[in-house]
């Protein structure tokens, strides 16, 4: 496999995520993550058992996410990929981006971290309130 098609592979798999994000089907953004794979958020780590609650509780819309810049290792890689969340009932925008590790594995390759960060109107960039959610 080229870089190439390593490259359009990720993009792939990030397309898959922001659409299923987008449509609320958990099962099909679980399905981009390695077994092992996490979601950093709002001062924490989330294991993909955690991740439903946390997605239940998002607020709904548009995950609208630019082209990566993606770092390719061999069988990993490293990747930033901009975002700007559009809420769907009062298009009230959330705009960030998230860092990313990939795994190649047998299925292909997938996320094996998501970290987000916030870009904030004053300028800072922050990972969320630590308030935001909370874990039953």
């Amino acid at each position: 496999m080229s870089d190439t098609d390593d490259l359009v592979e990720i993009e792939q798999l990030l397309g898959r995520y922001a659409v299923s994000m987008t449509r609320g089907d958990v099962d099909e953004v679980l399905a981009v993550f390695t077994p092992d794979g996490t979601y950093s958020a709002f001062g924490d780590t989330y294991s993909l058992d955690g991740f439903p609650a946390l997605v239940s509780a998002a607020p709904k819309g548009l995950f609208l996410v630019g082209t990566p810049v993606i770092e390719l290792a061999g069988d990993t890689a490293t990747g930033t990929q901009p975002l700007c969340f559009v809420e769907h009932s009062r298009h009230e925008m959330r705009i960030g981006y998230y860092n990313d590790t990939y795994l190649r594995t047998p299925d292909g390759w997938r996320l094996r971290t998501r970290a987000m960060t916030f870009i904030r109107r004053s300028g800072a960039h922050d990972s969320g309130r630590p308030h935001a959610f909370t874990r039953s």
